[in-house]
């Protein structure tokens, strides 16, 4: 089933009769050539790609829960390529490309929405800072533009100009940031890679993983054993519990992000933009509700879910950058489990085991990073070299001195 605009319409006047289920609901093959655990964004992106553009036929997807349920759905749908450093940049960037093609290439209406993205400025340092970002995003083919205040008001006339402790003297702009639906963007590469032959196993947890000799045989799962050649591990923040089940322990630590959503108002917000005083970002949805978060909740934890102080300084960053986000009422929270590395970028990488591979520690920009990580993985899975944009990824750069430390904070996660 292709989807257009007169299928649209010859459904609405045959009473929807026509519509076809999205994917189909295998039961697992004894054997593939590969299995990707994690049936989120990044492992069925990465699934779309092995058998859209490197020809993998036999390939499963599986997922403990539905599709969906995990960080793919809990997260505040922003995509952007606004990053400094040559080991990220250039990433991001093939991201950003892949996106502004996705729906045509899944003929899947993810919505995606370049309306942009502002970076505000509230120092002359920070100025100076975003200056050398987008020099550095112009460097690597992206866009950027410094605004100053005056251009900035006109844009965005609603934001608190003159507060005393967080005055806004300019930003620093991506045109082609933006959001996507990310429900749309996991059903678009769920369908996508199911019309090319890929198993999606829902309801099928691993349960552990069998090695001999140094090599992967399979997983053990909860529909029973499921042999594979290569095996590649995308599971967000289940990730060091997963790889944990293959006697490996991991740089990463897992911590609870929470996502808010207002009430439906009129159309307020042009973009996306995020306070440079404090963490709060916030775009607003078609539907008219205003989407917005902060920082992670500072304890670990693998629970969806957060507590009251995060609320509270989300709040506070959010009424100190618009004031009247106050008279706004909040519909509704959630949380998302991060795989927080200690450097703040993420792994793409082999591991020590023969045909294991894994995908994870994408902190903050897992979202935003789907099509560029799972065609980054495919590549990695299907000719066991890195492509090209992620050859920094590697496990080993932490023992080698080569950190990605985008924030410079250190091998702190709590505060990437």
């Amino acid at each position: 089933m292709t989807f257009s605009g007169f299928k649209v319409v010859k459904e609405a006047l045959t009473g929807h009769k026509g519509w076809r289920p999205l994917w189909r609901d295998p039961d697992p093959k004894p054997a593939y050539d590969i299995v990707i655990v994690g049936g989120g964004g990044h492992g069925l992106a990465t699934a779309f790609y092995l058998a859209q553009t490197f020809g993998e036929l036999k390939v499963a997807v599986l997922e403990k829960g539905w599709l969906g349920s995990g960080n793919i759905g809990r997260n505040t749908t922003i995509i952007r390529s606004n990053y400094l450093l040559p080991g990220n940049e250039p990433f991001y960037e093939f991201s950003m490309k892949l996106w502004e093609n996705l729906e045509q290439a899944t003929n899947f209406n993810s919505m995606v929405s370049q309306r942009g993205i502002i970076n505000l400025i509230h120092t002359d340092g920070q100025r100076d800072a975003y200056r050398r970002r987008g020099n550095a995003m112009l460097l690597a083919g992206a866009d950027a533009r410094l605004l100053g205040r005056d251009e900035l008001r006109q844009m965005v006339p609603f934001l608190n100009f003159d507060n005393p402790r967080f005055p806004i003297k300019g930003g620093l702009m991506q045109a082609r940031a933006g959001t996507a639906r990310h429900d749309g963007v996991v059903w678009g590469y769920a369908r996508g890679a199911d019309q090319r032959g890929v198993d999606i196993i829902q309801n099928c947890e691993v349960t552990g993983f069998r090695i001999e000799g140094g090599a992967v045989q399979g997983v053990e799962t909860s529909r029973g054993y499921i042999g594979a050649k290569k095996v590649g591990v995308a599971v967000a923040g289940n990730s060091s519990r997963v790889m944990a089940m293959a006697g490996m322990r991991l740089p990463i630590e897992s911590h609870a992000l929470q996502a808010f959503v207002s009430e439906g108002l009129k159309p307020t917000i042009p973009g996306v933009i995020t306070f440079g005083a404090g963490h709060f970002y916030v775009s607003q949805s078609d539907k008219g509700g205003l989407v917005f978060g902060g920082d992670i909740d500072g304890y670990n934890s693998y629970a969806q879910r957060g507590n009251l102080p995060v609320v509270e300084d989300v709040i506070e960053g959010g009424m100190a950058l618009m004031p009247m986000i106050g008279r706004a009422r909040l519909l509704r929270a959630w949380g998302g489990v991060m795989d927080m590395s200690m450097d703040g970028s993420p792994i793409i990488d082999r591991t020590g085991i023969d045909g294991l591979y894994f995908n994870g520690g994408w902190c903050y920009g897992g979202f935003k990073a789907t099509p560029a990580s799972g065609y980054a993985f495919a590549h990695l899975l299907a000719t066991d070299r890195p492509h090209e944009t992620a050859t920094a990824y590697r496990f080993d750069r932490f023992a080698r001195g080569y950190v990605i430390d985008e924030k410079g904070v250190g091998a702190q996660p709590n505060l990437h």
